[in-house]
């Protein structure tokens, strides 16, 4: 039982790396198609955590800086770690107006540990990546005492202006890619979207009480922009050429003859906060 147990352990690490580093492979693609965060998350973690004017922060996984250039245009100085080099290397560009940045290409796990350093340690749709057993604790450390942890994801809803889209596209997913059938499921309304990370900061121990800020907006597309969109997702990138150009073509087919070229998909963005105990 317990080489079982390892053996499964092992599988999930692989598939992990496996899948967080196929974002490496286009970061270009990566930076223009995915799409950014509200300002007023960013001003929420400003004024919830209450770092001061000439605070320092800690970003894990920043790819190629959407969520980054918006704290770095209000001055804070930000030390950003990302695994990908071509993320990393292209979040330099874009943040190479700002002289208190610097990006580190180096995995969290492996990053040397800066014991109480940082007022704000922040990851945008990243932190799910890290090891679980690593992740809240070298947080936590890596925080001044007064320092706060902001975790945030976009999360796809259900929105009115959809019209049914995401129901017929779900079809398509069960007959080109049947083994991912457990991510294909009918889309969720706002608030019918649940918020575990607050279980799992709370779980830890290491952090006081967990406040929650959720932001929702909509964003259309045509069936061009809507596939490099796709290419984005590591579950989509890894997928042999033969079924992924199949599954992309019956997708564009839909979009352009059942809803006349263009299609809305909601957005809802989920902000956990905590200070450190």
């Amino acid at each position: 039982m317990n080489e079982q147990r390892t053996k499964h352990l092992q599988e999930m690490v692989q598939d992990r790396t496996q899948l967080r580093t196929t974002f490496d492979q286009d970061a270009l693609l990566y930076d223009q198609a995915r799409p950014g965060y509200p300002e007023a998350l960013f001003h929420d973690i400003v004024t919830l955590s209450g770092i001061p004017s000439a605070g320092r922060i800690l970003e894990i996984g920043c790819g190629t800086g959407q969520a980054t250039l918006p704290m770095a245009r209000r001055g804070y100085r930000i030390h950003c770690i990302e695994l990908g080099a071509n993320l990393a290397a292209l979040a330099r560009r874009n943040l190479a107006a700002y002289p208190l940045v610097s990006i580190q290409t180096e995995a969290f796990e492996t990053w040397q540990l800066e014991k109480e350093a940082f007022d704000l340690v922040l990851s945008a749709t990243a932190f799910h990546w890290i090891d679980p057993a690593i992740a809240y604790q070298k947080t936590a450390q890596a925080l001044k005492p007064s320092g706060s942890i902001a975790l945030f994801w976009h999360e796809h809803i259900q929105s009115e202006a959809s019209q049914g889209f995401f129901e017929q596209v779900e079809q398509i997913y069960r007959r080109h890619v049947p083994e991912q059938e457990e991510k294909y499921h009918p889309l969720l309304w706002p608030d019918e979207v649940a918020e575990p990370v607050k279980a799992d900061i709370e779980q830890t121990c290491l952090f006081g009480e967990v406040t929650v800020r959720r932001y929702s907006w909509d964003v259309t597309y045509d069936a061009d922009s809507y596939l490099r969109l796709l290419d984005t997702y590591s579950n989509h990138r890894i997928l042999d050429k033969q079924r992924h150009d199949r599954l992309f073509h019956e997708i564009a087919d839909l979009i352009n003859t059942r809803y006349n070229g263009r299609i809305t998909k909601g957005y809802l963005a989920i902000l956990y906060m905590a200070h450190r105990k």
